[in-house]
């Protein structure tokens, strides 16, 4: 396929007085590359790599025009003329690629994640409603400072413009400030902001209008909103499509950018980055109705990760452009890529939520586990063509040994991978098993391409003994042998029912109607062998050695796997260690008062205890005097993040 195969996706678009080259958009997201509120040297980088790999329109994150909306530590900010500069030098590099650039202008209101200082600070929004997300109980915005507010959306973009972008972004979706006003639930106003349709408007009317009015009539001036809160109090989908089309009609409003979900509640937040048990293109039909009853251009964005399924949602008329942002975190090429008929060398986003959302949760930069250039451009965005080919011999073919043979391969050495088993892949075959996890498979097709691509060579089934490394007599070796599951010493562990995470998923073991799973990580293993069991009529117990169960993971996966949980029926047990089994029991032990917890009547004991390095061919070549290198899980065990990351780095090195 190339770009005729796409006509919808690859045609131009007018919005305003701006002509896109495609309807591809990378929306806005957190990236945390900006330093101090000013853009620099790594978000240029990240935003280039986009446009130069085939975005139509490139969304910059979130900026704060006003004083009151700082809702993390240290947020791009765009209320002086100091961020004119950084946002010039972007728009100027972004454009060169021939994509667009807009700039999103924000007011959190009540969704307060954070503060600059570890002070609670106080919050603003339509009304003192409180949020059940964050526990916020927010103060009423006075009428002076909505005045104050609405001027400082309308100056932030005069900004923009003065630095060249094309346009602004004004956040109204996921329940911020702009849709806190909209919501019925949330406005209890009695003033001229509150009540009627009309005037729950009127707070995003005065602030496109204050933006048109400091702006040039071909200035782009877009509208993200939820189509759908998804949230017991939240605007629904009526109430949206009325509240968009009553927006539009002030004419001031160039496009608008169709999301679901809500900050303000757990489960409204699964939708601002969907995991991957959320179908493909599921906002799409939300997208559809504004686009219908407004008549505006439309993006639409929700697990939208090949250029298939955008083409699709356009060309059915329920979207004008598609947000295809994780895809391009995955992949920023995926562009050019479906313009030049490279559908297979596309390394697509599987939804993980581990290194895109997650990163910006845990305060980090952003990146994925599938690519871990991203993010990081400015230190590994060019490959470095090695200096001397050489013979490169690596062992395991899991996900880090892959992305070692696939990286050292581009470099020019000569790469042959051997893995032990039947099949590349290493845990993230057992991870693809779980329920709503099969896309978890994808990173083992990603990584077969590129070393495909790459001319890296492998085999399975091999067993790497001392005669197989003086065979290959390999000038480098990278060992990437991975992780075994860890058994831990407990009483009665001999005597009990016990099997593993492993065996359950390799239908190894017999596993008995009642069942506890002991869960030490407290990441997605324990939740997908409970949620797996329990699909197939177990009675199970989730003990956790934690707070709550998914405590390690992403906070959308974690919140949507504990909601299935519950439906199903399993009894989760936090706080909880295991301590020993007999023929009908499991013996815990409260892990802050040592007190014990009897689980009586049990089949099976399920261990997810984590992993164990597998260091027999590492204490091998050690013996041999062999050098090597170390990727993965053979150094400690942990995700197919630091496995990826490694596998570049060590393939890098050598």
């Amino acid at each position: 396929m190339t770009q005729a195969h796409f006509p919808h996706l690859f045609s131009p678009l007018t919005i305003a007085g701006t002509t896109l080259r495609n309807r591809i958009v990378s929306t806005g997201h957190e990236t945390h590359l900006a330093h101090g509120g000013a853009l620099g040297d790594e978000i240029v980088a990240y935003h280039e790599a986009r446009a130069r790999g085939g975005a139509g329109l490139i969304i910059v994150e979130v900026a704060l025009p006003h004083r009151s909306g700082v809702f993390v530590a240290d947020p791009i900010r765009v209320d002086s003329d100091d961020c004119i500069p950084g946002y010039a030098r972007l728009a100027k590099v972004v454009q060169g690629h021939g994509a667009a650039l807009v700039a999103q202008l924000f007011h959190p209101g009540r969704e307060m994640l954070a503060s600059e200082d570890g002070t609670e600070p106080v919050s603003y929004s339509a009304s003192a409603t409180p949020n059940e997300r964050f526990h916020v109980m927010p103060r009423q915005m006075p009428l002076e400072m909505i005045t104050e507010v609405v001027s400082a959306f309308g100056d932030a973009a005069r900004r923009m413009q003065r630095a060249g972008l094309n346009g602004v972004e004004i956040v109204g979706s996921h329940g911020y400030l702009p849709a806190q006003f909209l919501n019925p639930h949330v406005n209890r106003r009695t003033d001229a902001y509150g009540g009627s349709l009309e005037n729950r408007t009127r707070f995003i009317r005065e602030i496109a209008a204050d933006i048109r009015a400091k702006t040039d009539p071909d200035f782009v001036i877009g509208l993200r909103l939820s189509g759908d809160e998804k949230s017991h109090d939240g605007l629904e989908q009526g109430e949206a499509l009325e509240a968009c089309a009553r927006i539009a009609e002030g004419g001031d409003v160039s496009y608008l950018s169709v999301v679901a979900g809500s900050s303000g509640t757990l489960a409204g937040s699964i939708h601002i980055a969907p995991p991957m048990y959320e179908e493909v293109g599921y906002t799409a039909p939300l997208g559809a109705a504004v686009r219908k009853r407004t008549g505006l251009p439309t993006i639409v964005t929700g697990r939208l990760n090949q250029p298939q399924d955008a083409e699709r949602v356009i060309a059915s008329g329920q979207a004008d452009l598609c947000g295809m942002t994780r895809a391009m975190i995955c992949d920023p090429e995926i562009g050019e890529k479906a313009r030049t008929g490279r559908l297979d060398d596309i390394r697509a986003c599987i939804a993980c939520n581990q290194a895109c959302i997650g990163h910006f949760h845990a305060g980090y930069p952003i990146s994925c586990i599938q690519n871990p250039v991203s993010g990081r451009e400015t230190v590994y965005g060019e490959m470095t063509p090695a200096d001397t080919p050489r013979r490169v011999l690596v062992v395991g073919g899991g996900p880090a040994g892959m992305k070692a043979a696939a990286t050292a391969a581009a470099r020019g050495h000569a790469v042959t991978l051997l893995e032990k088993g039947p099949q590349l892949g290493g845990q993230a075959r057992l991870a693809q098993m779980l329920p709503h996890r099969a896309e978890f498979g994808g990173i083992i097709t990603n990584l077969t391409r590129e070393m495909e691509l790459a001319g890296a060579q492998w085999q399975t089934g091999v067993e790497v003994t001392q005669a197989v490394i003086r065979e290959h007599a390999p000038d480098a070796v990278i060992v990437a042998t991975g992780a075994a599951p860890r058994w831990p010493e407990f009483e009665g562990r001999d005597d009990a029912h016990v099997v593993d995470a492993w065996q359950v998923l390799l239908n190894q073991a017999n596993v008995g109607k009642s069942v506890v799973v002991a869960d030490w990580r407290a990441d997605w293993i324990g939740i997908g062998i409970a949620e797996l069991l329990a699909q197939n009529g177990h009675a199970v117990k989730l003990a956790v050695n934690g707070y709550m169960p998914g405590q390690t993971i992403q906070m959308y996966v974690r919140d949507a796997s504990i909601g299935r949980l519950h439906s199903l029926g399993v009894e989760m047990v936090p706080y909880v260690r295991l301590f020993g089994a007999d023929e009908d029991s499991v013996y815990l032990q409260h892990i802050m008062n040592n007190e014990p917890v009897i689980c009586e009547g049990v089949d099976t004991l399920v261990l997810c205890q984590g992993h164990e390095p597998v260091n027999s061919v590492e204490e091998m070549l050690r013996e041999m005097g062999v050098a090597h290198h170390l990727a993965g899980d053979c150094i400690a065990p942990r995700t197919a993040e630091e496995a990826v990351f490694e596998g570049l780095k060590v393939g890098m090195a050598v």
